[in-house]
C-alpha cells in the first residue's frame, strides 16, 4: 500500500528552496510559495500553512521562532518584513512593505516602467507575542510593538503600542491585551 505524502515539505525539500536560513523543526506546507526564497529567514518551530505567498524584496523576510503563519497569508514588498518570535497570522492577513500610489498621478502596475509608477516602501516590524487577526492588512511603515494585537478585518497603517489591542478600519485602539503570555513563553 502506498503511503500518504505529507502535507509539510520534508526538511530535504526544505533544504532545496534556498532560503536564506531555516531553522529546526520549521513546517512549510506544500502548497505554500516562496519568491526570492535567498532573502528569506525562518526561525525553529515556526508553520507556514497552505495557499500562502511570501515574495521577498530587497529587504527581505525574517520569520522568527514560533511563528504562525496561517492559511492564505501574503508577505509582499521591496523592504523588510520582520515578524519576531511568537508572532501569530491569522488566515488571509495581509502585509505590505510596499504600496503603490492610488492618487491617479501614477500608474499602478507591476508591468510598467519603473519611471511611470510611485510606490512608496518602508520596512513592516511586527514584535514579540504580535496577533494579527483574520482577514487584517498591514501598511508599509507598520511597527506593531511587543504583543499588540488586532481583530478580524483591522487595517494597520500606524504603529501600535505594546499589548493594546486595535481594531477598525483604520485600526483604533480598542483594548488591552493580558502581558501573562510573556511568562508562558519564557516556559519554551
Amino acid at each position: 500500500m502506498k503511503q500518504a505524502m505529507s502535507s509539510f515539505l520534508t526538511n530535504s525539500e526544505i533544504q532545496k528552496i534556498g532560503f536564506k536560513k531555516i531553522g529546526e523543526n520549521a513546517k512549510i506546507s506544500r502548497k505554500a510559495s516562496f519568491f526570492n526564497a535567498g532573502k528569506i529567514k525562518i526561525g525553529n518551530n515556526s508553520r507556514i500553512d497552505d495557499f500562502c505567498v511570501l515574495s521577498a524584496g530587497p529587504g527581505g523576510i525574517s520569520v522568527g521562532r514560533n511563528v504562525h503563519i496561517a492559511v492564505f497569508c501574503s508577505l509582499i514588498g521591496k523592504e523588510l518584513i520582520e515578524l519576531c518570535d511568537f508572532v501569530n497570522l491569522s488566515s488571509r492577513v495581509a502585509i505590505y512593505s510596499s504600496s503603490d500610489d492610488f492618487s491617479g498621478e501614477w500608474m499602478t502596475n507591476p508591468t510598467v516602467p519603473d519611471a511611470l509608477t510611485n510606490v512608496m516602501s518602508a520596512p513592516v516590524i511586527l514584535h514579540e507575542h504580535v496577533l494579527i487577526g483574520t482577514g487584517s492588512v498591514i501598511l508599509p511603515g507598520v511597527i506593531m510593538e511587543t504583543a499588540s494585537g488586532t481583530g478580524a478585518l483591522t487595517l494597520v497603517k500606524d504603529r501600535c503600542q505594546s499589548f493594546g489591542l486595535y481594531g477598525g478600519q483604520p485600526a483604533k485602539r480598542i483594548g488591552k491585551r493580558s502581558s501573562g503570555l510573556v511568562a508562558l513563553s519564557e516556559n519554551l
